[in-house]
């Protein structure tokens, strides 16, 4: 069973690491969460249905991004209230060769004191306290859970089991090469519900989600609220805020694909305003800037230095990409991958000491030394 798990990651992993074929962001598939005899979570009074709102929010979203991009793409993996599985949600947006996938959900939790908005990305976070073993397994059985439905759930998933923490490690050992995109827009998102109708800000995560897992493109999982907290619900349960946080996702949309369209082209992971540079300073003064970053790199990996490790690529970025938020870097080949560090320093302590600050904005990142080209995880 294992072996079949690594070869079908690899087959997926090189999917994922083909170049989209246009320049800018054509597609995007918006997934309205559960629906059908899959309700979602449901309020204690049992009068409001996840699936409901989600539906809701995606549709509003999908109109607003047809009336102000009608040459791009809109596909919703449901737009009625139908049951849809987890895999055919996901092959939607493969068939449709998306270039963003964003799946709408509402929270839940046993206890009613928890409130406020997440934004999810794939993949296992490094902190203990938010380990997929412990603080977020639930919300991940949770959403993962619905796939119990489908009749011939045992021939489909049969490596796969929600409620076993062990099923989530073929997830983890796959290397997303679309990780940089996902949590830009994610970033983008967690900015533009700020001030919104649902207040509490919780942050970014990386959680092994199936359905970001299947998307072979920049995916994100966003969380608007608890359903099972009183405020959230009452803010969910009228229009007019429903109507708000599909419009701040419009505008997340709206800043993403801007930052998408100049990435994707010509000098791509450059700052926008990089080309308005290129007349009074051509390409040679920056291949010069770059060779010199690699060449002090290299003198630098010939003894042990410590960084923070924010992702890992099969791409490659050069000094001042958007992507590195106005960090300067280090990076390290490993085989395909590009591992990008920030926080270089000659002693642990001093890559450490700015770590709580940089999680804020790469949630999954963590402390390394490196000698070479070998790079160790510190706990």
């Amino acid at each position: 069973m294992k072996r079949t798990i690594c070869i079908l990651l690899a087959a997926l992993l090189c999917c994922l690491e083909m170049a989209a074929d246009g320049t800018r962001l054509n597609t995007v598939v918006i997934d309205a969460g559960h629906g059908g005899k899959d309700a979602g979570c449901v309020s204690k009074d049992g009068k409001t249905y996840e699936k409901t709102i989600t539906l809701d929010i995606a549709k509003t979203l999908a109109r607003r991004i047809n009336d102000e991009y009608p040459d791009v793409k809109v596909l919703l993996t449901r737009d009625r209230d139908v049951y849809i599985t987890l895999d055919g949600r996901a092959e939607c947006a493969n068939r449709a060769d998306g270039d963003l996938f964003i799946s709408i959900h509402v929270n839940s939790t046993v206890q009613s004191s928890p409130n406020g908005y997440s934004v999810h990305i794939l993949g296992q976070s490094s902190n203990k306290n938010r380990d997929l073993f412990a603080y977020n397994m639930d919300v991940c059985r949770r959403e993962n859970s619905v796939v119990m439905l489908e009749d011939d759930y045992s021939t489909k998933y049969k490596d796969f089991d929600p409620s076993d923490p062990e099923s989530y490690i073929f997830m983890v050992l796959m290397q997303n090469s679309h990780l940089e995109q996902s949590l830009r827009f994610a970033q983008v998102i967690s900015e533009k519900l700020k001030g919104g109708p649902i207040k509490a800000d919780r942050g970014l995560w990386q959680d092994p989600f199936y359905v970001l897992w299947k998307t072979a493109m920049p995916s994100v999982l966003v969380e608007l609220g608890f359903i099972s907290n009183s405020a959230d619900l009452a803010v969910l349960r009228k229009e007019a805020n429903r109507d708000e946080l599909a419009e701040r996702l419009f505008e997340a949309f709206r800043e993403y694909k801007n930052i998408y369209d100049s990435s994707m082209g010509e000098g791509a992971g450059q700052p926008q305003a990089q080309p308005q540079q290129t007349e009074a300073q051509p390409q040679q003064p920056e291949t010069q800037a770059r060779q010199q970053a690699q060449q002090t790199q290299s003198e630098e990996a010939s003894g042990a230095f410590y960084a923070v490790q924010i992702f890992a690529t099969s791409k490659e970025y050069s000094a001042g990409a958007p992507e590195f938020l106005g960090y300067s870097h280090r990076s390290v080949k490993a085989g395909k991958l590009n591992k990008y560090f920030i926080s270089v320093s000659d002693d642990e302590q001093g890559a450490r000491k700015n770590l709580a600050k940089i999680r804020k904005t790469y949630p999954d990142a963590f402390v390394v030394k490196i000698e070479g080209k070998n790079v160790t995880r510190i706990k």
